[in-house]
């Protein structure tokens, strides 16, 4: 099979938590939401696209976000109901194949290039979506491609509640045009660091050659070229297992003081937790990452008998091992944090509160 025969589809429910809110309670549709915790201590789980107006995202801390808009209206998580929502979707999914990568409870890749039903993946993904409308009430965007790098793109290009499909004749006049922030995988920092070697498109990304991404960028460089190209060989794998999950920052300038460092990692943890919240899974490890200018990595990592269940815990735990490297003998250039040792919030006994964690 050639790397345009399969047909790949990513979907994606529009801002799931807070819409699920919305949907039972009519008293909050059309106004500003977030799904979270504590005011004064807690995190965004989820924003209603009201509430993106006012610049209220995920993993924001739920303080920030009512200073930023008086009437946002706080609802606490309910795990449990946005779990069987998911189970209702993935029954969807199902009916069409079972070549399904779940990434999180709102959000899966489908290789529906030999679906049950001999439809065209366009077709399917229409069906997909009216069916989750039509049984939870709910909307989501789709992307239909030949590869998961590009279905992941064309999802996120007409949300809420849109569909894109990138054609393979298509695919490399879209890349060049598109800001190199908009390419998954390329976070803010490593944006940032591209603009500085003057690289802001696909265009100019794709003319880098792979050796100097890599130079610059160390192992994702090989990726940042492929996906330049709209290339991306990964199957969709439906016996995948997430063993873990977090983020890093790779930073614009490389940083020594130790007022930086921590301010830097506490932002790491915070996407790390956005993780945790979509990915609905808690883990006995963590992991702090720490690459040094010079390219020399070292990782420290600290595991408990019991599930890490308390994001003031995990931010403890990191904080701890941060210590253990500070000051610190060489300039830093990235932090990183995951959590491993995985198990599923619903597995856990009644004592392990999902409220804890926000």
């Amino acid at each position: 099979m050639d790397g345009t025969s399969r047909r790949i589809l990513h979907v994606d429910l529009d801002a799931f938590f807070a819409s699920v809110e919305q949907r039972d309670n009519p008293d909050l549709k059309g106004k500003p939401v977030a799904v979270g915790g504590d005011v004064n201590r807690g995190v965004v789980a989820a924003a209603s696209y009201e509430a993106r107006t006012f610049g209220i995202r995920s993993a924001m801390p739920m303080r920030q976000a009512m200073d930023r808009c008086n009437d946002l209206v706080v609802v606490r998580p309910r795990f449990e109901v946005y779990r069987s929502v998911s189970k209702q979707i993935h029954e969807i999914f199902r009916e069409h194949t079972d070549i399904i990568e779940p990434v999180s409870l709102d959000e899966a890749y489908l290789d529906v290039t030999d679906n049950a039903k001999g439809m065209a993946a366009s077709e399917i993904a229409k069906a997909i979506r009216a069916s989750i409308l039509e049984k939870t009430g709910l909307t989501a965007s789709a992307g239909v491609s030949f590869n998961k790098f590009l279905a992941k793109l064309g999802s996120d290009m007409r949300k809420p509640d849109g569909m894109t499909i990138i054609r393979p004749e298509r695919a490399a006049s879209l890349i060049a045009d598109m800001p190199v922030s908009k390419f998954h995988g390329i976070g803010p920092a490593t944006a940032s660091r591209m603009e500085d070697l003057g690289i802001k498109t696909g265009m100019d990304l794709r003319r880098q050659s792979r050796e100097f991404l890599m130079d610059r960028f160390g192992k994702s460089g090989a990726w940042y070229a492929k996906i330049s190209r709209g290339e991306d060989d990964r199957p969709v794998r439906t016996d995948r297992e997430r063993k873990s999950y977090g983020s890093e920052d790779t930073f614009e300038r490389d940083i020594s003081n130790r007022e930086d460092l921590f301010a830097e990692l506490d932002a790491v943890l915070e996407r790390v937790w956005e993780d945790r919240l979509r990915i609905d899974r808690i883990g006995r490890t963590v992991m702090l990452k720490v690459k040094y200018a010079d390219f020399e990595q070292i990782t420290r990592s600290i595991s408990h008998s019991d599930y890490v269940d308390a994001k003031d815990r995990v931010r403890r735990m990191a904080h701890g091992l941060l210590e253990t490297l500070v000051p610190v003998v060489k300039p830093v250039r990235l932090i990183g944090v995951s959590i491993s040792n995985l198990g599923g919030v619903g597995e856990l006994p009644a004592s392990s509160s999902q409220l804890a964690l926000l």
